[in-house]
């Protein structure tokens, strides 16, 4: 597995550990790494997305919002609402990471963890982000509105 989809699959672990448990993000990471260690750019790269999406929490929940019909993100599946917030952290913060790779590892971590419909339900949902809200699609203003809105 190469390093960077490692550390996604370590963060979807925690981004799950701290919503169901209620436990801090930073104690999660730590109790994580003490029973698996990993190496230091999965280590990185982890705490990187887990503290992107801890920050910004409340837009990228009102981005998700936005793009999903008749359903409410507290009644998503918990996997498929991570998997989302991470992959949608990518697609708007991260502009070195191409936003196919982001919506594919995200893909692939949804079929992995999710159950039969979280890859089809995860890929449109982060296919519209990226269309209608990524910088990387030249349409930030959206992005920006929400921010304000915060």
């Amino acid at each position: 597995m190469r390093l960077r989809s490692k550390a996604r699959e370590v963060v979807v672990h925690i981004l799950y550990q701290v919503e169901i448990a209620k436990t801090d993000y930073k104690e999660a990471f730590r109790n994580y790494l003490e029973n698996y260690p990993q190496k230091q750019e999965v280590v990185d790269f982890s705490l990187m997305l887990i503290e992107g999406v801890m920050k910004n929490l409340t837009l990228l929940d009102s981005l998700i919002k936005k793009y999903v019909k008749n359903w409410e993100i507290e009644r998503m599946a918990v996997i498929d609402r991570n998997v989302l917030r991470m992959a949608a952290f990518e697609i708007i913060f991260l502009e070195e990471i191409p936003p196919k790779v982001s919506i594919n590892e995200a893909i692939e971590l949804a079929k992995r963890f999710g159950d039969v419909d979280s890859p089809r339900f995860v890929n449109g949902v982060l296919d519209k982000i990226y269309k209608m809200e990524s910088k990387k699609a030249d349409s930030s203003v959206k992005v920006e509105e929400l921010k304000k809105t915060e």
